[in-house]
């Protein structure tokens, strides 16, 4: 079978199994990978969109993370949130009524379906659609967004496939819009800070990293957390990591990915799949359909990736395992190295004392990141330890300044891809896989992330 065909089989299995459906752009296969269309324009610096004196929001996906949100962003100034769309009539109420109570308008409802967010972008005035749906409804509602005039974000991660990406990547080109992937872990307290010790050379050049995510789902995934059970179908269906941008977020922002660096191919590879079976055998019985399903995801799923700047980064996918909550977080330089779990630890060459690890709780107060500075009290209580509302304040800011946002389209799509690229190199024994490049070239003159600071 040719590639051609094998990739064209392998897209038509996966969207069939997960009820999607393709682009309209259709397959553009060479080597495998995805191309353009011949019309798209990238963008060859940083996208900036003019500012917004107050950004009017529409929310798609109201349920947990989506509600957390909206109570954010009724806490940050220059923010209208304008309408409410979910498929439970109840959660629109409920964050509608939220909303009254903080003293702002009622937003307007929409609930007539999964497809009702289209209503929504073509009937209100908004600047922003912000999503938090099941991962498959990702890229619909962006593109819908996009194609409405609205800037869209997107909940992690920010497409399924390649093919999505493709098209979020020349849809955001086309229209001049926004197309964030909210990665909340770039905002956590002490990624930033390694961020901000990495830009001042710390750790010399760097040259492996290591990250993941690494967290026991077995029971959320097996009961009714997810609204329909959405996210045990990916488990069943499909074989790879389904989940890398946790960890490969703020990695890829250490490494300059996208910005004088990129990933140029992956590898991985899967253990056989027991965790699932023997947690709903345990807990809900030997005889449940639970028990007897056929899952596909390995329960340890690792990637290796190698950018073209020759760094390697190991990813772990492992959702399905009892283990304690990590990121497997880990810089290793030319001058020396930190972690982050099981504990919080930093070794320096020449800094630190000879083969002995320190404390990087020592190194905050020299090195604590401007944004958690400035934000600690505000995010106070906020989800996921307050970065949650930093990530939600520095999008706002950005839109408002008019300037670029710290994500953008090309580093949502190079970080979701890793799923799809890794569920490709599984299925072929483990094959080196091309890692597509989003930005057609301009990466080699896009600028690093600043370390950037609060304002009022």
């Amino acid at each position: 079978m040719s590639d051609r065909s094998d990739r064209r089989e392998f897209l038509k299995t996966a969207a069939a199994g997960l009820g999607l459906t393709l682009g309209a752009a259709g397959l553009r296969a060479r080597d495998g990978l995805l191309d353009p269309a011949p019309d798209a324009r990238p963008i060859r610096g940083l996208f900036a969109a003019p500012p917004l004196e107050t950004v009017r929001i529409g929310f798609v996906g109201v349920g947990h993370q989506g509600s957390s949100h909206v109570q954010n962003f009724l806490k940050i100034d220059g923010v209208a949130i304008t309408a409410v769309c979910d498929i439970v009539p109840e959660k629109v109420d409920k964050i509608q009524t939220l909303v009254e109570g903080a003293g702002r308008p009622r937003p307007a409802g929409y609930a007539r379906g999964p497809d009702d967010f289209r209503r929504m972008c073509e009937e209100q005035e908004l600047d922003l659609v912000f999503t938090a749906t099941p991962w498959e409804w990702h890229t619909p509602i962006c593109l819908a967004a996009m194609r409405a005039g609205k800037h869209a974000a997107t909940e992690v991660p920010m497409a399924v496939t390649v093919d999505e990406c493709w098209d979020l990547v020349e849809t955001a080109e086309r229209t001049r819009r926004h197309c964030v992937m909210m990665e909340n872990v770039c905002y956590d307290r002490t990624e930033m800070m390694v961020l901000r010790m990495v830009r001042q050379g710390l750790f010399g050049e760097l040259l492996h990293a290591e990250c993941g995510y690494l967290h026991d789902l077995r029971e959320l995934k097996l009961t009714d957390y997810y609204e329909g059970r959405w996210r045990i179908k990916h488990s069943i269906r499909r074989n790879g990591d389904l989940y890398p941008t946790h960890g490969l977020g703020p990695v890829s922002q250490c490494l300059n990915v996208n910005r004088g660096n990129r990933f140029g191919y992956l590898v991985a590879m899967a253990s056989r799949s027991q965790g699932l079976n023997r947690w709903a055998g345990e807990h809900i019985g030997p005889d449940s359909p639970e028990a007897r399903q056929r899952y596909a995801l390995g329960d340890v799923v690792t990637s290796l990736i190698r950018t073209v700047a020759g760094q390697t980064i190991a990813i772990t996918h492992d959702t399905d395992s009892p283990r304690p909550y990590s990121r497997n977080f880990l810089l290793q330089g030319t001058r020396g190295l930190v972690r982050k779990y099981p504990e919080q630890k930093i070794y320096l060459e020449g800094r630190s004392p000879a083969d002995q690890w320190e404390d990087l709780e020592s190194y905050r107060g020299e090195y604590e990141h401007p944004l958690w500075q400035a934000l600690e009290e505000r995010s106070r209580g906020a989800g996921h330890g307050g970065m949650d509302y930093i990530e939600d304040y520095r999008l706002i800011q950005s839109l408002r300044a008019g300037n670029p946002t710290d994500m953008d389209v090309y580093d949502g799509a190079a970080w979701s891809a890793v799923s799809e690229l890794s569920e490709r190199s599984i299925a072929r024994g483990s094959r080196a896989m091309e890692c597509p490049d989003f930005t057609r070239g301009a990466w080699q003159h896009r600028p690093p992330l600043e370390i950037v600071e609060a304002k009022s």
